[in-house]
C-alpha cells in the first residue's frame, strides 16, 4: 500500500464512504496486461479477487468496461454476475444492447466486415475483432511499416463513411455502427445502480471519455503514462490491484465497523459534567467537549481509528489482564502483566473545561498514540510538539495534551494529525498525561496528580457512602447507582438518558438514535431510583431543571419530550455521513426527531418522582406542588388524545395504554399527594381519575387476545401495557393483569430478555429485546407470586452486564450481544428497582 502515493490513498480513504460506490475499471491494460494476442490477455488474479470482494460488499457496484466484445469480455474475465460488463465501448451492456440495430445497421456492418477481413488477410500480423454493433482491426503484431501502411488504406477507403464512429486505441482501430462511449456507459450504470461517487481506472485514449465525466468526489486513476484527464495515476495493473485491495480494506472497514468492541465491554468515565468510554485495552474511544451533548473529540466508537482516539499500550503487544473501576468510584483500572493504565476525568474544574488523566505505571515499554479528531472528525487539526507536551491546532476551542519529557512523532494522513510515543517505564516512576479541552495551558497543575486522584475518588465513594443498598447484588446495585450518578449533569440538574449516539439497535442496521440529552421521563424514573437508595440530591437538582424549563412554555401540556442538558430546544436530526457507524451500523444521528412528538406519559414519572421526594424528605415544597397541579391539569385536558407513547414511534399517534395509565397515575399521585400533604384539590380530579380507569379497562382490554394490548386501535402486544397492574390501576390479583403478564411473557419473552413489541413499527430492520422490559417483567412475576421465575430472569440480566458491570440499552437472545446506547439509565434503573424488590 506504501506504493500508492499518499494524495491517492487519501482519496480512495474518502470515497470509500460514499452511501453508493460504483468502482468501474477498464480491462485490456488495466485490470489485465497488454497481451499480443488478444485471447491471451488474462486478468490479474489480485485485480479480480478484490473487484470480486468488492462487488459483494453492499451498497457497492463494481464494473468492467472494456472494448472488448461482451461475450469475449466475460470469457476471459470470468467474472461472477455481480460484477457488470459492459462491452464494446459501452455499446452493449450484461443486461442487453443498448441499441437494437436497424436492417440498414445491419447491412452497413456486414459490408464493413467483408470489406476488413479483406484487408486483413493481406496485411501480415493484422487481427480482426468482430462484435455485435463494431470490427475492429488490431495492428500491435504488425511491422511499423506494415501498420502505418494498413492505417493509411483505412483512412482513404472509410473518409467518406457517415454511419461509422471511428475510435482509435492502443494499436488497434474499431469501427462501429453505432454511438459508443465509455463516458456514456459511465453515466448509465452510475444512474442505473443511484450512484452518490465513482471510480475509474483506465489506460487507454477511450478511456478519457469515461475520465471526462468524472466530477465532483469522483475519482479517476489512469494507467500508465500518456496524457490524461485523470486526476491520479499510477504505474501498471500490478498497481491497480494494490488500487483495487486498498479500496476494498476502506470500504469493508467504512461499511462493517473495524473490530467493533462488544457494547457491554465499555467502561465509562465521568466527573460532575462530562463523560468517556474506555475500551478494555485502554483505548478512550469515545469523548465529547465541551458537553456530553456536544460534537466529538474522540469517535473511534463510530468511526474506528480514524475518527479520533487515545491509546496506551505495551509496546510488545501484550493482551491485557482485565479492566476493573476503583471500588466505589468512577475511575478505571486497565492492567497487564507489566503495566497498568489508570484513567479519570478531573473534578472542580471550570465550566469550559473536559480534563482526562491518564496515569501510566509499570516495567516495561509502552505505546501511547493521541489521535483527536474534533467536531466528529470534520474539523482538519494540526499537532504541535513543545517540550511539556503537544498542542492541538486549528480547532475552535482550545486544547493541549500535558506530557512533559514524552518524545513524539507527528504524522498525518493528508488532513489529520496524529502523535505517537513510546515509554519506558520504570516501577515507582509512573507517567502522567493530561488531556486538557478548554485551555491551552501546558503547565503542571497545582495539585500534585495523586491528590487530583483522590479528589476524584472521594467525590464518588463520599456520595455512595450515604446509600441504602439491598442485600441482593449489593455491588452490582452501587454500580448501577453510579453509572446513573455519572449521567446527571450536575451543572444543570439534567440527566442524560444514556452516554452516547448511535449505538446500533440492530447490527448494521439503521435504528440508531442519539440519547445524550434529557428525556423528562427516563430523568424522572432515574431520578426515582436514586431517591430509593437514599440520594435526593439529583431529584431535586432534575426538578429544579424542570421548573426551568417549564418557564420558558405555556403549560406542561406543551413541554417537547426531550430537551439538551442546558434546557434548551434540540437543534434538527441530523446525520453524520462521514462516520461508518458501529460496526458498521450507519447512519450515524445527532439530535432526535423525538422531540417533536407528543408523548402525554410524561407527566406520570415526574409526579411520581415528586411524590418519592416528598415522602422521603417528609415535605413538599410550593413549587413542586404547583408543578404537580398544573400537571394534572394538562391531563385532564389532553387525556383522551392519541400520541406517540413511550418508545417514540414515528408514525401516526395512537391511543397507546400505557401513556394512557401514565395519565391516570398522574391524578391518582396528584391525589395522593395533595391528601398526605394537606394541599387544595382540584374537586373534579377523583371522577377523572375514574374515568380514566375506565376507559383504560373497557377499551385497552382484547378478549380475543386475552390481555391489555398496545393501543385501543389494535391487537399486538407491548411490554409497557403491563404498568396496567405495575401502576396500581387494577390489583395484582386481578386476572386480567395475570392474563397480560402471561401473554406478554409467550409473546415478547425470548429466554434472558423481553422485547418491547414485535410488531412492523415502520422502520427497516429489528432491534434486541431491552433490559428495562425484562425488569417489568420480574416486578410482574414478583406482584402475581411467580418469585422463581423473577429471580431466574434478573440471574440473566446479571450476566448479561460487562466486566465492569455497565448495561446498554438491549441484549439480542439469538446472537448472545449487547446493543443499543451505552451505559443506558434505564437499564440500570431497572436492575436497581429489581434487586431491591427481591430483597424484600
Amino acid at each position: 500500500m506504501q506504493a500508492l502515493p499518499v494524495e491517492l490513498r487519501q482519496s480512495l480513504t474518502g470515497i470509500a464512504r460514499t452511501p453508493h460506490l460504483l468502482v468501474a475499471c477498464d480491462y485490456d491494460g488495466t485490470l489485465a496486461p497488454i497481451a499480443s494476442t488478444p485471447n491471451e490477455a488474462f486478468p490479474d488474479q489480485r485485480s479480480m479477487a478484490a473487484l470480486r470482494s468488492l462487488a459483494g460488499l453492499h451498497a457497492t457496484t463494481c464494473s468492467v468496461i472494456s472494448g472488448r466484445a461482451l461475450r469475449d469480455l466475460a470469457a476471459l474475465s470470468r467474472l461472477p454476475g455481480e460484477v457488470r460488463l459492459v462491452g464494446s465501448h459501452g455499446s452493449e451492456f450484461d443486461v442487453g444492447f443498448v441499441n437494437v440495430l436497424s436492417e440498414h445497421t445491419r447491412d452497413t456492418l456486414a459490408a464493413l466486415h467483408r470489406e476488413l477481413e479483406a484487408l486483413v488477410r493481406v496485411t501480415p500480423g493484422a487481427l480482426l475483432e468482430v462484435k455485435p454493433a463494431a470490427v475492429a482491426v488490431h495492428y500491435r503484431n504488425c511491422s511499423e511499416s506494415v501498420a502505418q501502411r494498413m492505417l493509411k488504406v483505412l483512412e482513404a477507403g472509410l473518409r467518406t463513411a457517415v454511419d461509422l464512429q471511428i475510435t482509435h486505441g492502443k494499436a488497434v482501430v474499431e469501427f462501429s455502427v453505432v454511438e459508443t462511449d465509455k463516458g456514456c456507459a459511465l453515466d448509465v450504470l452510475r444512474h442505473e445502480v443511484g450512484a452518490t461517487a465513482a471510480v475509474f481506472l483506465g489506460d487507454d485514449v477511450t478511456d478519457e471519455k469515461a475520465f471526462a465525466r468524472l466530477s465532483g468526489p469522483d475519482v479517476g486513476i489512469r494507467v500508465g503514462a500518456g496524457q490524461s484527464q485523470a486526476s491520479f495515476r499510477v504505474a501498471d495493473p500490478a498497481s491497480v490491484a494494490a488500487v483495487l485491495a486498498f479500496l476494498l480494506e476502506e470500504r469493508r472497514a467504512w461499511l462493517h465497523g473495524d473490530q467493533a468492541v462488544p457494547i457491554e465491554r465499555l467502561t465509562m468515565l465521568a466527573n460532575e459534567r462530562s463523560v468517556a468510554l474506555v475500551t478494555p485495552d485502554a483505548k478512550v474511544n469515545w469523548l465529547c467537549h465541551p458537553e456530553p451533548d456536544s460534537a466529538a473529540l474522540f469517535a473511534d466508537l463510530l468511526g474506528g481509528p480514524s475518527a479520533g482516539h487515545f491509546s496506551i499500550k505495551p509496546e510488545h503487544g501484550a493482551l491485557p489482564l482485565g479492566q476493573r473501576y476503583l471500588p466505589g468510584t468512577m475511575i478505571v483500572e486497565t492492567r497487564w502483566s507489566r503495566l497498568l493504565v489508570t484513567d479519570y476525568l478531573e473534578h472542580d474544574l471550570a465550566s469550559h473545561r473536559t480534563d482526562l488523566v491518564r496515569r501510566i505505571s509499570g516495567s516495561t515499554s509502552a505505546v501511547i498514540t493521541f489521535a483527536p479528531r474534533p467536531e466528529f472528525g470534520q474539523v482538519p487539526g494540526r499537532l504541535v510538539s513543545e517540550s511539556d507536551g503537544l498542542r492541538v491546532v486549528g480547532t475552535s476551542d482550545p486544547m493541549v495534551l500535558r506530557s512533559p519529557g514524552l518524545v513524539w512523532e507527528i504524522t498525518s494522513d493528508g488532513v489529520h494529525e496524529t502523535a505517537s510515543a513510546v515509554v519506558r517505564l520504570r516501577e515507582g516512576a509512573p507517567v502522567v498525561l493530561e488531556l486538557r479541552c478548554g485551555t491551552d495551558d501546558l503547565s503542571a497543575a497545582v495539585a500534585e496528580e495523586s491528590a487530583r486522584h483522590r479528589r476524584a475518588a472521594s467525590y464518588w465513594s463520599s456520595w455512595a457512602a450515604g446509600l441504602t443498598l439491598p442485600a441482593v447484588e449489593p455491588d452490582l446495585v452501587l454500580r448501577s447507582a453510579l453509572t446513573l450518578r455519572g449521567l446527571v449533569h450536575v451543572p444543570t440538574g439534567s440527566i442524560m438518558a444514556a452516554a452516547t449516539t448511535s449505538l446500533p439497535e440492530e447490527l448494521g442496521g439503521v435504528r440508531n438514535w442519539d440519547y445524550r440529552y434529557c428525556w423528562l421521563r427516563d430523568a424522572a424514573m432515574t431520578a426515582s431510583a436514586l431517591v430509593s437508595l437514599g440520594s435526593f440530591a439529583e431529584a431535586e437538582a432534575y426538578l429544579g431543571w424542570l421548573h426551568g424549563v417549564l418557564a420558558t412554555v405555556p403549560g406542561p401540556e406543551r413541554l417537547h419530550p426531550l430537551y439538551t442538558l442546558h434546557g434548551t430546544q434540540l437543534g434538527a436530526e441530523a446525520v453524520i455521513d462521514t462516520l461508518p457507524g458501529y460496526a458498521g451500523s450507519r447512519p450515524v444521528r445527532v439530535g432526535n426527531l423525538a422531540n417533536q412528538q407528543v408523548q402525554l406519559d410524561v407527566f406520570g414519572p415526574v409526579v411520581d418522582l415528586v411524590v418519592s421526594l416528598a415522602t422521603a424528605r417528609g415535605s413538599l415544597s410550593d413549587e413542586d406542588w404547583t408543578m404537580v397541579h398544573a400537571m394534572a391539569e394538562a391531563v385532564s385536558r389532553r387525556w383522551h388524545e392519541p400520541d406517540h407513547g413511550i418508545w417514540e414511534e414515528r408514525h401516526a399517534p395512537r391511543h397507546h395504554v400505557y401513556s394512557k395509565v401514565m395519565c391516570w397515575l398522574t391524578i391518582d399521585r396528584a391525589i395522593k399527594l395533595g391528601e398526605q400533604f394537606g394541599r387544595a384539590l382540584d374537586p373534579s380530579w377523583i371522577a377523572l381519575r375514574d374515568m380514566i380507569a375506565a376507559d383504560v379497562l373497557k377499551n385497552g382490554w382484547n378478549d380475543e387476545v386475552q390481555s391489555f394490548t398496545t393501543a385501543y386501535d389494535g391487537d399486538d402486544l407491548d411490554a409497557a401495557s403491563l404498568f396496567v397492574g405495575l401502576s396500581g390501576l387494577i390489583a395484582p390479583d386481578d386476572e386480567r393483569f395475570q392474563s397480560t403478564v402471561t401473554a406478554i411473557e409467550a409473546s415478547l419473552r425470548s429466554g434472558s430478555t423481553v422485547y418491547r413489541y414485535r410488531r412492523d413499527d415502520g422502520l427497516p430492520g429489528d432491534e434486541g429485546g431491552f433490559h428495562l422490559c425484562a425488569a417489568w417483567m420480574i416486578e410482574s412475576y414478583l406482584l402475581t407470586g411467580r418469585r422463581t421465575e423473577a429471580e431466574d430472569l434478573f440471574a440473566q440480566i446479571v450476566a448479561a452486564a460487562g466486566p465492569t458491570g455497565l448495561l446498554p440499552e438491549e441484549y439480542d437472545p439469538i446472537t448472545e450481544r449487547s446493543l443499543g446506547n451505552h451505559p443506558q439509565a434505564y437499564s440500570h434503573l431497572g436492575l436497581i428497582r429489581c434487586a431491591q424488590l427481591l430483597s424484600q
